[in-house]
């Protein structure tokens, strides 16, 4: 018997309904929960995958995570072969393959790969919902398909760009290049200060731990259509935390976990915010006895908004020298966020 005969070898079922979407989450749920303990669950982390599924449209972020809480709370209270036979007896005939892909996409790692140690989990997933190796194929490839389009959409057109880096300025103010912003060159010479430049990025970084970076994208029109049906935050959370991120961030340093996020409606007309733990990730180093340059430990915070015909995406990092430690990630999150909205409020958009 393996691990998993315990999960959907039994008739048992909670006394507690779900609704069709709810059962789509609860297995999404089950698998996460599966191979870790309860506690080792983030229900914001899982609610911000099933954001993406289109059966939650209608659903807030903050509505998920109490749907997931919930979900949780049945799995400890009732088992998890409770869990998954009343989301199978819940689950309609239209969202079986929802509810499948929901398990797919939790178990896929990093490379865009499911396991091999999670494969068994899966086939006995796929056999409990009854569906045929060729469905359960297909929407393997759908999910991987539609994660590599993402990653893929917004990364650099021209991998051959070159980023200049000015280390002697005079100026007192940076134009883009395309005429869509100024900012006062908020870092010194005298402390190292360095403009690293190059096409839809401008960063401004010194020797004592300033980071402060301008991302910007021209905002096709056609765009406002896509964020009309699925709404600014859920798009603006789409952008920074699927794809931004894990290109930008996981791609250099793979430890990086996002740790906050957060959408002001009352911020620059709506604004997404994350905050990104990045271990050896800062854009500073300290040399080690043997004379190697390790970079430090940093909180990176972003901010991904829309201003006239762009997006914008605005960070700032907090490193963390030898001796100094973090504070709670709620007073971390609202540091950098103040620190980017004073900056922010440099910044001249045209």
């Amino acid at each position: 018997m393996s691990k998993y005969d315990k999960i959907f070898n039994s008739s048992e079922a909670s006394e507690e309904s779900l609704s069709p979407e709810e059962a789509v989450a609860a297995i999404a749920t089950v698998t996460a929960i599966a191979d870790l303990s309860i506690e080792d669950v983030d229900a914001e982390s899982l609610a911000g995958i099933l954001w993406e599924f289109e059966v939650f449209e209608e659903y807030s972020e903050d509505e998920i995570v109490e749907i997931v809480d919930r979900l949780i709370g049945i799995a400890e209270d009732e088992g998890l072969a409770c869990l998954f036979n009343t989301a199978k007896i819940s689950l309609s005939d239209e969202l079986v393959l929802d509810g499948f892909a929901a398990g797919v996409i939790v178990l896929l790692d990093d490379e865009l790969a499911i396991a091999k140690q999670k494969q068994a989990y899966l086939k006995k997933l796929q056999t409990a919902l009854e569906l045929e190796d060729e469905e359960a194929e297909e929407i393997i490839k759908e999910v991987i398909a539609a994660f590599q389009e993402a990653e893929e959409e917004y990364a650099d057109e021209d991998d051959e760009d070159e980023t200049v880096v000015i280390e002697e300025y005079s100026q007192q103010t940076y134009e883009s290049p395309l005429g869509n912003f100024t900012v006062p060159i908020p870092v010194d010479p005298e402390n190292g200060g360095r403009i690293q430049s190059q096409e839809g990025v401008v960063g401004f970084s010194d020797d004592i731990g300033t980071l402060l970076r301008i991302d910007y994208y021209p905002f096709p029109l056609e765009q406002l259509e896509e964020i009309e049906s699925a709404g600014q935050q859920k798009y603006l959370r789409a952008i920074l935390l699927d794809k931004y991120v894990p290109q930008a961030i996981l791609a250099n340093v793979p430890d990086a976990t996002i740790e906050y996020t957060g959408y002001f409606e009352d911020i620059l007309q709506g604004a997404y915010y994350a905050l990104v733990d990045m271990p050896k990730g800062s854009t500073i180093s300290k040399q080690e006895s043997n004379g190697t340059p390790v970079r430090l430990d940093a909180y990176r915070g972003l901010l991904a908004f829309i201003s006239g015909e762009f997006l914008y995406i605005v960070s700032s990092q907090h490193s963390f020298f030898n001796g100094d430690t973090p504070d709670s990630i709620e007073e971390e999150a609202e540091y950098i966020k103040e620190n980017i909205l004073e900056f922010v409020e440099t910044i001249e958009f045209v």
